[in-house]
């Protein structure tokens, strides 16, 4: 009886792929991520408004700070006495110096505060980028091993296929088999065939998408080599709800949202508060050829110092109406708020329950792996001792290949999960990535 063949317990990519592509020239996930920063469009975009944001944002502080100006002027003015005949051309010269110290503005400071939650915002929407960017450069990364496991399998199962078939020419020109054998296993062969072309086609569009995403040219991801697929930590779906409060980008845009939203109510009731400012100014008027009184040249400088308090009276009910429509739009950002919260909340538990049944049922290909294993085994004996035919043993070929590529799939579907997993609840960083680029690597040990 042949032997028991131990069961493949690699996420597989076919060693001799990994040859062939070099692994001197592969490329980690966590530098695929790397080049994919610093050339992915929408990442750069995202990086772009973060940074106008955040200048925007400083904006608003101007209207705490001081402000100063200065102006300048000359004329020439023709001046004319009739009795007595005088006629004088009079030149002015005017210097004015001018500076404003905001003393009590409160829509001013309700509009700085506001400046500092847009900056959070503009955070808040760079992490959500930056997380979509690890999660696409992972997807695009898996696909490429998942097409070379598929790619491999295939041409491992044509190669069975092929000595099937020859077997059974074989057995037919001795007269142990009939037609029907050589028949069956040349379809088989041919239908393998065409799976073949599919997947080295699959192949190619998937490197593709991974070179597009990372603006490297021929992208050689590092073959996994590893079976330690951890389950979530903690191990409890509300712990990671719970996390989403505080860490998801979605829900912190909508708290700032919230808080901005107080704040434009705050700017609109100022519009009844008095404002203060201190002011200060210098100025300085010459006449060089003399003026109208005096004829020859003379200077005058002015200096002054004080306050400025305006009191607002009547805006023909602007500010009463301004003030209730900052107050609904703040129910609308609490409901947006709200919101939020239950979206971040159900994705989450959506990614949590999605990681624990893929590793269940990675566990349960694992098991079906081992039994087509040994179904194949036993089909192949029971065809030569001949209670067995030829399409016995193809199908067992074929159900055995299938279950070895669901099995790669279900692996590299576990290990993006928990990537997707921290997505949802806001944590994904790129740290996370690193430790999973440490696990995947083949200097990693099953």
């Amino acid at each position: 009886m042949t032997p028991t063949r131990r069961p493949v317990r690699l996420l597989p990519l076919a060693l001799a792929a990994a040859l062939l592509a070099g692994s001197a020239h592969a490329q980690s996930l966590l530098e695929l991520y790397e080049s994919a920063r610093g050339y992915d469009a929408a990442w750069q975009s995202a990086k772009a408004q973060y940074d106008a944001n955040v200048y925007g944002a400083e904006q608003a502080r101007a209207g705490l700070l001081p402000s100063a100006g200065l102006s300048a002027g000359a004329s020439r003015s023709q001046f004319t006495n009739v009795t007595p005949d005088i006629k004088r051309g009079i030149t002015s010269q005017n210097a004015t110096l001018s500076a404003v110290q905001p003393l009590y503005r409160p829509a001013n400071l309700a509009a700085y505060r506001q400046g500092e939650r847009q900056a959070e915002v503009a955070q808040s929407q760079l992490t959500a980028a930056t997380q979509d960017l690890i999660v696409r450069v992972s997807q695009a990364y898996f696909d490429v091993l998942a097409a070379q496991d598929t790619l491999t399998f295939v041409r491992a199962q044509k190669a069975a296929t092929s000595e099937q078939l020859a077997s059974a020419k074989r057995n037919f020109e001795v007269g142990t088999a009939t037609i029907t054998d050589t028949r069956e296993a040349q379809a088989r062969f041919d239908l393998v065939v065409a799976q073949e072309i599919a997947a080295e086609n699959d192949l190619r569009v998937k490197k593709l998408a991974l070179d597009s995403v990372t603006g490297r040219s021929n992208a050689q991801p590092v073959p996994v080599a590893t079976t330690a697929l951890p389950g979530p930590q903690p191990a409890d779906v509300e712990a990671w709800v719970t996390q989403s409060e505080t860490a998801s980008p979605s829900v912190q845009q909508a708290r700032l949202g919230l808080e901005i939203a107080q704040l434009e109510t705050e700017k609109a009731r100022a519009g009844h508060k008095p404002t203060l400012d201190l002011v200060a100014s210098w100025s300085a008027n010459r006449y060089p050829d003399g003026s109208t009184t005096i004829g020859g040249s003379t200077r005058n400088d002015t200096s002054t110092i004080g306050l400025q308090f305006n009191l607002p009276l009547f805006a023909g009910f602007a500010t009463q109406n301004r003030v209730r429509q900052t107050l609904s739009l703040e129910e609308k950002a609490q409901a947006d708020l709200d919101n939020a919260r239950r979206t971040v909340a159900q994705a989450t538990r959506s990614a949590y329950l999605g990681l624990v049944s893929g590793q269940g049922q990675v566990k349960a290909l694992e098991a079906a792996e081992a039994s087509s294993q040994s179904a194949l085994e036993a089909n192949q004996l029971g065809y030569q001792v001949g209670v067995r035919i030829n399409i016995d043993v193809l199908n067992a070929q074929s159900q055995l290949y299938q279950t070895k590529r669901d099995l790669a799939q279900a692996r590299y579907n576990v290990l993006l999960g928990q990537l997707r997993l921290k997505q949802a609840n806001g944590t994904l960083a790129p740290d996370d990535l690193a430790q999973l680029s440490q696990r995947i690597s083949p200097a990693a040990k099953p």
